[in-house]
């Protein structure tokens, strides 16, 4: 499963194109989002994500869970999207 890091710099268009590409390689992305922001962009990437792949008969369903990382020696909870197809 590839992993995506997503910040509230993200753009979304790129994080589509970047979630796409692993969609098609291995079927099932997860990504990783920490904070409102990071959140909101995405959110916006899966909705650009699912108009990419519909030509190719490819709908999508997404999976949010919590999952806690560690950044800089201390512990968050980020928001983690499993993508895959349906």
């Amino acid at each position: 499963m590839g992993i995506l890091k997503v910040s509230a710099q993200s753009q979304p268009k790129s994080v589509a194109g970047a979630l796409a590409a692993v969609l098609r390689e291995k079927t099932t992305a997860e990504i990783q989002a920490v904070g409102a922001g990071a959140v909101n962009q995405a959110i916006k990437a899966i909705a650009i994500t699912r108009g990419f792949v519909a030509p190719n008969g490819i709908d999508l369903v997404v999976i949010p869970a919590f999952s806690a990382i560690n950044i800089d020696g201390e512990e968050r909870t980020a928001i983690k999207f499993i993508v895959e197809p349906r």
